[in-house]
């Protein structure tokens, strides 16, 4: 009952905006704020540096890689609910119905999440948010934001963290707040255990912060995009590019 009051909103809004937009919002590739975003990388750097990165290095060696696998399928099933509710919110209803019956599957025949049966039956994993809902409102990106704790983002982005917190189960169950955030911080750290294998490459970068902010962009728009970036997306991306070189002075 909860989860639909707190929904009603933002339903109604789609049916709103749906109708007013014609393309989605573009995401940007400026980076106004670059001073304070990359202060923010440095803070969140050093906080994974001192703890997180140890802690993760710590899961990934001592825990078996079916109970990770078992792990990553909890966490991802009680994300769900919010990829469901955006793709109704996108207008996507088939898939927004079929991700439903994905999430009970798994939640049930799955115990809780742990295994994955739905995939094998046909109803493949999606990943829709709220800031890839407003894109497809016509909503822009705005600034690209380095956010501490929470890493890249933009502006419109920053609100899925929001919605993402308010659709997920863990705050409608009865479990003691020391379990919900113990939930919580497990998921953090295996999220960070999954991204072990990238920080040697990262490293070898001469400015990891701006291959950070570039990688993500352009992972962003092709996610709006559901991966179908229109031509005119990438023409524009090689006309800025192109202005950007005709704007730089000449090599001395």
């Amino acid at each position: 009952m909860f989860t639909t009051m707190r929904a009603a909103p933002l339903l109604c809004s789609a049916l709103l905006l749906a109708g007013c937009a014609s393309a989605p919002g573009s995401t940007t590739d400026k980076d106004r704020l670059e001073g304070f975003n990359r202060s923010m990388y440095k803070f969140n750097d050093t906080i994974d540096r001192a703890a997180l990165k140890p802690v993760a290095k710590g899961y990934r060696k001592v825990t078996p890689s079916f109970v990770q696998a078992g792990v990553g399928n909890v966490l991802s099933n009680l994300e769900y609910p919010s990829t469901a509710l955006n793709q109704f919110l996108q207008g996507k209803w088939g898939l927004g119905f079929r991700d439903t019956g994905r999430f009970l599957l798994n939640s049930t025949l799955g115990v809780a999440g742990l295994f994955d049966v739905a995939t094998p039956v046909g109803l493949e994993k999606n990943d829709e948010d709220f800031g890839q809902t407003l894109a497809v409102w016509g909503v822009p990106s705005g600034p690209f934001l380095y956010l501490p704790l929470f890493g890249p983002s933009t502006l419109r982005d920053s609100s899925s963290l929001a919605v993402g917190w308010v659709t997920n189960p863990l705050e409608y169950t009865d479990l003691p707040w020391e379990a919900e955030w113990g939930v919580r911080g497990l998921g953090i750290v295996h999220g960070r255990s999954q991204l072990l294998p990238l920080d040697d490459t990262l490293q070898r970068t001469y400015d990891p912060y701006a291959f950070i902010r570039d990688a993500w962009l352009q992972q962003r728009k092709y996610n709006v995009f559901d991966g179908n970036l229109p031509p005119e997306t990438l023409d524009e991306e090689f006309m800025e590019e192109g202005e950007d070189a005709e704007a730089a002075p000449p090599a001395q």
